[in-house]
């Protein structure tokens, strides 16, 4: 068995595992990246590490701010912050060793010693992975009063540029740190909120690749089937994207090298990727959990699964969305249904269900306001959220998946067993336009009716038959 660490990159490469082959005592560490999960490391790291291979100096330090960051910290420094990635799709599992990560930083609790990372005139991009709620300013937010402190260290030492580089799976993610980080320096002495607005940027991103996380099977895999010990890899799809606005203060990487799009039209992007491929995750989410389906590949597997979605895609989503030259809608969600296909991820179903009750006013509402000013029919909508309302008010609490703010779902999901428009009260979710469209109130009871009825299969039978 072989260790994951720099000593030993020659016996693993022996092992046919490809490995970092560039000098990594070379990269300059000029980004510093708060929030090292699994899909960090699946996904700007791997970027990074392949402009590495082409040449590229530039390498990441890690920044833990959290006491939960301890356990990777203590990992990757024990393995010299090298780690595998395991890419995967039905054709099998391929391992491969980065590098880009040269170093990680524990800093939970030590506001000051992350200042000093900050304000490193060599830093030029801090990037983010922090997860929706840590740009949440309902009440005070360490980690942006945190990274705040740090920006006006970095003011005060010398007020060198900086991109702010949001990687989160937001909407308008470059916006969002801005915002939070902007309304924070306000509080600020007024130099702060300057050095902010005239010398950091907020590139918006679109990021997409399906990791999920790391089970103790896939470290069991490795070390039977490439003879490596990891303490933490990663595992994801083979499929990446990642497309951004070119707006970097200070430099950045040649990305675009290794296959990131750098472009202005990254709100459309962010379409397509919401209203296809994450409202079609929502959309078989419910339906599949009230099935017994366990993953996604295995709905995909169901004939009448596929149809649904190809005719959610094709007739409900696809007609909102601008398409993007060179870059067909058709092609995307053709590319959409091949992931879902994936049996190599094996991604859960019950992954999907996890906090409906912000995720759907993201992925699927705009589509419906959509589609119902222009005249259109959502019937593959309304059964999608007639499965979520039957999901909540059926499923015993110990078998739901978590959201966090579904406590009033529940509550309606519960009533509409009995009266199905009482959950079209969820204004938190459902907007007038919904709530006082009588085509879409119609579709949404019917639907309901016909999983009580028929359960999930059957009413998407019924769906597709009417089509």
């Amino acid at each position: 068995m072989t260790a994951v660490a720099k000593r030993n990159l020659g016996a693993i490469a022996a092992l046919g595992v490809p490995v970092p082959r560039y000098d990594r005592e070379t990269l300059e560490v000029r980004i510093l990246h708060v929030g090292v999960g699994g899909f960090h490391r699946a996904h700007m790291a791997v970027y990074t590490d392949d402009v590495a291979a082409e040449g590229g100096g530039w390498g990441i330090r890690g920044a833990g701010l959290l006491e939960a960051d301890r356990r990777i910290a203590d990992t990757l420094l024990a393995q010299d912050c090298l780690y595998t990635v395991i890419e995967r799709d039905s054709d099998g599992s391929r391992p491969r060793v980065v590098g880009s990560i040269v170093d990680f930083a524990f800093v939970a609790g030590d506001a000051e010693g992350f200042a000093r990372l900050v304000a490193d005139p060599n830093v030029s991009i801090l990037s983010l992975t922090i997860t929706e709620g840590g740009y949440s300013l309902v009440s005070r937010n360490p980690t942006i009063e945190t990274i705040v402190s740090a920006l006006d260290a970095r003011r005060r030492a010398g007020g060198h540029p900086l991109t702010i580089l949001s990687c989160d799976n937001l909407p308008g993610n470059g916006d969002v740190a801005r915002d939070a980080i902007t309304a924070v320096a306000e509080t600020r002495p007024a130099d702060l909120h300057g050095y902010v607005e005239s010398a950091c940027t907020f590139p918006n991103s679109m990021v997409d690749r399906i990791t999920p996380q790391t089970k103790d099977d896939d470290r069991a895999w490795l070390r039977d089937a490439a003879g490596i010990e990891d303490g933490w890899p990663v595992v994801c799809e083979t499929f990446r994207q990642w497309v951004v606005e070119d707006r970097f203060a200070a430099g950045r990487p040649r990305w675009e090298d290794v296959g990131v799009l750098f472009t202005d039209r990254v709100h459309d992007w962010e379409l397509y990727k919401l209203r296809m491929l994450n409202a079609a995750h929502s959309c078989m989410a419910y339906l599949m959990a009230l099935a017994g389906v366990v993953y996604v590949d295995e709905a995909m597997a169901i004939p009448a699964v596929r149809r649904y979605l190809e005719q959610l895609l094709e007739t409900e989503a696809i007609p909102t969305l601008a398409e993007i030259p060179g870059y067909p809608a058709e092609d995307y969600a053709a590319t959409v249904l091949r992931r879902f296909e994936n049996s190599g991820v094996r991604d859960q179903i019950a992954r999907l269900c996890i906090d409906g009750t912000a995720k759907f006013p993201s992925f699927l509402i705009p589509t419906i306001e959509t589609q119902l000013a222009g005249g259109g029919s959502v019937p593959c909508a309304a059964l999608a959220l007639a499965a979520w309302s039957r999901y909540l008010g059926t499923v015993p609490a110990a078998d739901r998946a978590p959201d966090s703010r579904g406590d009033r779902a529940i509550e309606l999901a519960r009533a509409a067993l009995s009266d199905p428009l009482a959950f079209l009260e969820l204004d938190a979710v459902f907007t007038a336009p919904l709530r006082e469209s009588a085509s879409f109130r119609n579709a949404f009871v019917a639907a309901h009716h016909d999983l009580a009825a028929h359960g999930s299969l059957g009413a998407i039978e019924g769906i597709l038959v009417r089509a």
